[in-house]
């Protein structure tokens, strides 16, 4: 992590927009907690107790209510100078992790995890670690195939497969 100098600003992002996007990000979730709960039933059963969605129902109002305070203040303060959220060094290194990440998530669902895994450790390790091709080959190709054997031989735990995999008769 980077220190950061009291003389050195660096330029960077404002806390302005990471606050209203979390702001509506959790207005979305509140939105969708309130809604499920009302569909499974926010009352008290006589002799019953409370439905399934009473407490989440609840749960979702105070999300609201966070959200639009959140929304609230950061739309207050506005056009008032805002502190630093991150500079933008440290916000390129954090989707330095974050943009393989997502795309590995997205590829579990179409490759499998253990391909997938497989390019994410490979990647990783050579772009980032600067290991050399043997060391990044044998990690690479040994910790999917050592979560095979456990996951699948030993505890007998399906874990997500792609076409690979199904090819090979697993």
């Amino acid at each position: 992590m980077m220190e950061r100098s009291e003389d050195a600003a660096e330029a960077g992002m404002s806390n302005r927009w990471p606050e209203i996007l979390v702001a509506l990000f959790l207005f979305a979730i509140g939105i969708i907690v309130v809604n499920d709960s009302i569909r499974v039933g926010i009352g008290w059963e006589e002799g019953e107790g409370p439905r399934a969605g009473y407490f989440p129902f609840y749960i979702g109002c105070i999300l609201l209510i966070s959200s639009g305070w959140i929304l609230f203040g950061a739309l207050a303060r506005f056009k008032k100078a805002q502190p630093q959220f991150a500079s933008w060094v440290e916000l390129k290194s954090v989707m330095q992790m974050l943009v393989p990440l997502t795309i590995y998530i997205v590829a579990v669902v179409y490759l499998g995890i253990y391909v997938s895994s497989l390019v994410l450790i490979a990647f990783f390790m050579k772009v980032h670690g600067k290991f050399g091709l043997i060391a990044t080959t044998l990690t690479a190709v040994g910790v999917p195939l050592a979560a095979f054997m456990l996951f699948e031989r030993w505890f007998l735990v399906p874990l997500p497969k792609g076409p690979i995999e199904l090819m090979l008769g697993f």
